[in-house]
């Protein structure tokens, strides 16, 4: 008999909501008020099955840990999302993803209430609100991949949620890890395996 499983628990499986996925990363959390986690990213073959290819690694986490997002609330979104953006401070590594090299004028819209609300946006100043300049933020966005965990940018659903490079401490809602470790995963990720994140409990 096979226990089941907690509510949150992340598990190696392919996940419903995507279910041609052939690659996943997943972070696992021992509960939902850590900053650490165990990072593992997996490529499915054609019978199905799962094979690790990248760590385990140390992740960090929201200073808040795991749940549901919120604006101006660090915390890491827990559930199984897209990975649908790539960009960086440093010129692509060679990824098959979509990818930007932030220059002055990219953006990261976090402000409430704005049509390009958590989307990329080009401009010569900030969008308003808690905007991140992307350049301006440093090695930490040397690479970074778009956690799509609001794709219909819900107001308050918190925006600016990625994947990026780790300065070792809590983050304000995103998942941070090793710099080289970040740099080979952009590299591997491939938009044609419709790549997924799965975030939750060990």
């Amino acid at each position: 008999m096979v226990a089941p499983t907690p509510a949150g628990a992340v598990e190696v499986v392919t996940p419903p909501a995507f279910p041609t996925s052939t690659q996943m990363i997943t972070v696992s959390s021992a509960t939902v008020t850590d900053t650490t986690a165990t990072l593992t990213a997996w490529e499915r073959d054609d019978a199905g099955t799962w094979t690790a290819v990248i760590g385990p690694t140390e992740a960090h986490l929201g200073a808040e840990g795991i749940g549901i997002p919120r604006d101006n609330v660090w915390r890491t979104p827990m559930g199984v999302f897209a990975l649908d953006q790539a960009f960086g401070n440093q010129p692509n590594p060679g990824t098959a993803m979509p990818y930007f090299q932030a220059d002055d004028q990219d953006w990261w819209d976090a402000l409430p209430g704005s049509p390009t609300y958590n989307t990329h946006v080009r401009a010569p100043q900030s969008p308003g609100g808690d905007s991140e300049h992307i350049l301006s933020t440093g090695e930490i966005y040397d690479y970074v991949v778009n956690i799509a965990h609001n794709p219909q940018r819900v107001q308050g659903y918190a925006s600016g949620i990625f994947l990026h490079v780790t300065n070792y401490e809590p983050t304000w809602g995103c998942v941070a890890i090793d710099r080289d470790i970040m740099r080979q995963i952009v590299q591997w990720l491939d938009p044609a395996r419709q790549p997924v994140i799965n975030i939750g409990l060990a």
